[in-house]
């Protein structure tokens, strides 16, 4: 009985747990255009905003990781430009600019739903 009782008290704790981390909203720049749109439309002013304000925070962090990445690049020797670390750079560079990208077709969804509905866009330019 005592184990019973301790499998269904790990099971609820696990279930609580999971439905806690699922729960938060995070930008993703993976999240399809026509569901950001979806999502957009059925969203009041204070939802639009917030979800703006994900993406927002985001996008600046993406900059921030970008602008680590350049500075990194730029350090390189111009005799070493052209070698394997460059490169690598080179690649990440190039795929931290694409994630930026995204994130910013996802949040002009958001801030131009926002805009359209007459909400507050203050605070939100990127």
């Amino acid at each position: 009985m005592n184990i019973v009782l301790r499998t269904g008290l790990c099971v609820l704790i696990a279930a609580c747990l999971i439905s806690f981390i699922g729960c938060g909203k995070k930008a993703d720049e993976n999240k399809p255009m026509t569901q950001v749109q979806a999502e957009a439309d059925k969203m009041n002013v204070e939802q639009l905003k917030a979800a703006a304000m994900e993406y927002k925070n985001a996008i600046a962090a993406k900059k921030a990781e970008l602008k680590k990445v350049a500075d990194k690049l730029k350090a390189i020797p111009a005799t070493e430009q052209l070698g394997d670390k460059a490169k690598k750079l080179q690649e990440e560079v190039v795929n931290i600019g694409k994630s930026v990208n995204a994130l910013t077709e996802r949040f002009d969804v958001y801030y131009n739903k926002l805009k359209e509905k007459g909400g507050d866009v203050s605070g939100l330019e990127i």
